[in-house]
């Protein structure tokens, strides 16, 4: 009998841990249940009134100096990230070069046909 009350504990336990899993995360509540664009307006309203009261938060130049270099430190730690930052700006950098050089092309061969156009034009040729 002492194994039967054994194995009914075990099974017990199992039942317990079965609930809990099947258990649901509790119900989104008031601000979090809405909509974003919900949130979005009564947000907006409040910026405007602490605005209005002269309460509202302003950045100054040099907080807004940390808080972007902060950000800056956070997106550098993702070297996959900047790996890819890195490959589209040299990316962006050869093909302006390219171009560049195309169009330089393009503009020294049209000097050159104007510059033999205007000797021709002029009716005498240097041969």
């Amino acid at each position: 009998m002492a194994s039967n009350q054994g194995s009914d504990q075990g099974k017990g336990s199992t039942q317990k841990s079965d609930n809990q899993s099947s258990q649901k995360a509790p119900a989104k509540r008031g601000f979090a249940a809405m909509d974003e664009e919900t949130q979005r307006e009564i947000a907006s309203k409040g910026g405007q009134a602490a605005h209005q009261k002269g309460t509202a938060h302003e950045f100054d130049s040099e907080e807004a100096r940390r808080a972007g270099q902060k950000g800056g430190e956070a997106v550098s730690r993702d070297r996959e990230h900047m790996a890819e930052i890195g490959r589209k700006g040299g990316e962006s950098r050869q093909s302006a070069a390219r171009g560049e050089q195309s169009k330089a092309a393009r503009t020294a061969g049209t000097s050159e046909q104007q510059t033999k156009g205007s000797t021709r034009q002029g009716g005498k040729s240097d041969e």
